[in-house]
């Protein structure tokens, strides 16, 4: 699992970066609110842990940009704002959690997995995406009524997207989660564009609504708008 700790204080971002990682997840850390906006955007998180007052962008600003865009990544709102405005603001906007500094790392913990454990998209046996649907059990590809014949390397890439459909997932990303490649000393730049294309051309060819979406210098995204 991989998670975004939005953190300003160099000292409180190392030490949720250190526990986290200790309980086995993915941590990323960004110190202010508009390098938050910008790895939420260009590459897909399980949860994000989220300061308000951050320099630049505020935190509510960044939760609710991740809203409009349909994210529908966990955020567990981490702050020392613990008025019952605050909290209102924060689940308004569109938080899963609210944790007020300061806080024990344990119940910290236990918020994180709890939020992670939550049935979602992510965690359903069937996920879809407008009329396309993909059953994590049977492997099993529809589109339109059409059952679409997949690789089993194409079945965990379309996989993946469905996972983090509406968010951008960079190359890096799907080398390391995908192929699980991650001490190579070439890229697998090439590996990863022919299998899309094959994908692409499978799940949108000759239908009037793609699905697919190359973002140029970035990566991809499944999404049933332009991006």
């Amino acid at each position: 699992m991989r998670i975004l700790v939005v953190e300003d204080e160099r000292k409180v971002a190392d030490a949720l970066r250190e526990g986290l990682a200790a309980e086995r997840y993915d941590v990323s850390v960004a110190r202010t609110g508009d390098e938050a906006f910008t790895r939420v955007s260009s590459d897909a998180f399980d949860l994000v842990v989220l300061d308000l007052g951050l320099p630049g962008r505020d935190g509510l600003d960044v939760l609710s940009a991740i809203r409009e865009r349909q994210l529908r990544t966990r955020v567990l709102i981490l702050t020392a704002r613990d008025t019952l405005e605050h909290r209102v603001a924060g689940f308004n906007t569109g938080a899963d959690d609210y944790l007020v500094k300061p806080f024990a790392f344990p119940e910290l913990a236990a918020r994180v997995r709890a939020l992670l454990r939550r049935g979602t998209a992510t965690d359903a046996t069937e996920m879809t995406l407008g009329s396309l649907s993909l059953d994590r059990i049977t492997r099993r590809v529809v589109r339109d009524g059409t059952p679409i014949e997949l690789t089993v390397k194409e079945f965990e890439l379309l996989e993946y997207l469905m996972r983090y459909q509406g968010q951008i997932v960079s190359r890096e990303a799907l080398a390391r989660d995908v192929w699980r490649e991650t001490a190579r000393s070439t890229p697998l730049d090439n590996v990863i564009d022919v299998h899309m294309t094959r994908l692409r051309r499978k799940v949108d060819a000759d239908r009037p609504i793609r699905f697919i979406h190359t973002v140029r210098g970035v990566g991809f995204t499944l999404t049933d708008r332009e991006p």
